[in-house]
């Protein structure tokens, strides 16, 4: 009796445990969890999608090419319309630094505008396609005033502060030209760090960018004449001219980053972040951001 007791119990907890290995197994698999690279000579490809909220992964993965001995050259993929200027600068200041190791070459799709052309000036060499839209070398700010709205709702707003500048940017009030004066200073010095990293990748005289530097955007072959970008060409032309600048002979391997452990859960954190960056970036907040036209 008693063993029969035993093995009512132990069988289908060693046949749970077995098919939760299988699952976990098979999970791996599908998921794959990236542990290596690929050991042969190749092209690293990196891929910036999206609005450009925190650079963290795309500067480990910039960072993890630049150490790999087989990864010959990069290529960037960007595709994003920009986004937060300290991100922005971060990935700007990574892809410099890798360019300085090997050689990078970004590749522009749908778009690579404001955050996304910052981040690209940096590289080795860059291709657009024809109708790429690029360019808007400028900074902004957004704030909304909900002050005559409140007022019909019958709605008050106290603010206790230390400072006079502490609640600049609050909806509930109009802003003072002493505060906009202020805000201004903080964008001009933003925009003139914009430029000169413009005129210090691009190799252009910094009044020449500055004339082009006012948020205005441009289709790829526009953004070639005036020498923002370097070639018209597809991603694949853009892996084909980094397999040449690595030195690898015929087709070069296209090598990406590991893969993450739980990318479903991954891209679930990314959408959520883009959607509080664009929120803080328009009416809720303070958020200086090199983006297209938002």
């Amino acid at each position: 009796m008693k063993n029969r007791w035993v093995f009512w119990i132990v069988v289908p907890a060693v046949s749970i445990l077995l098919l939760f290995a299988i699952c976990v197994g098979v999970i791996t698999v599908l998921i794959g969890d990236g542990d290596k690279l690929a050991g042969s000579d190749g092209v690293g490809l990196v891929e910036l999608k999206g609005v450009i909220v925190d650079g963290q992964e795309t500067i480990k993965q910039l960072n993890e090419m630049k150490k790999e001995k087989h990864i010959k050259a990069v290529v960037l993929r960007v595709d994003s319309p920009g986004g937060v200027v300290g991100p922005s600068q971060e990935i700007s200041a990574a892809v410099k630094g890798l360019a300085k190791v090997k050689k990078v070459v970004v590749s522009m799709g749908s778009v690579a505008a404001s955050g996304g052309y910052y981040v690209s000036v940096p590289a080795t060499l860059i291709y657009a396609n024809p109708g790429t839209i690029t360019g808007s070398i400028g900074v902004l700010m957004k704030f909304s005033n909900l002050e005559g709205l409140m007022d019909k709702v019958g709605m008050k707003a106290f603010t206790i502060k230390t400072g006079k500048f502490k609640d600049v940017g609050s909806p509930a009030r109009s802003m003072t030209a002493e505060e906009r004066e202020m805000l201004q200073g903080v964008i001009d010095s933003t925009h003139a760090q914009f430029v000169r990293a413009v005129a210090e990748g691009r190799k252009l005289p910094v009044e020449q960018v500055r004339q082009i530097a006012d948020g205005r955007i441009f289709s790829g072959e526009q953004a070639l004449s005036l020498k923002l970008v370097d070639r018209i060409g597809t991603l694949q032309d853009a892996v084909a001219e980094a397999g040449r600048l690595g030195g690898i002979k015929g087709e070069p391997e296209v090598i990406r980053p590991r893969k993450k452990k739980n990318p479903a859960l991954d891209l679930l954190i990314q959408g959520a972040a883009e959607h509080l960056g664009m929120l803080a970036g328009s009416d809720n907040g303070v958020s200086v951001d090199y983006r297209l036209g938002w």
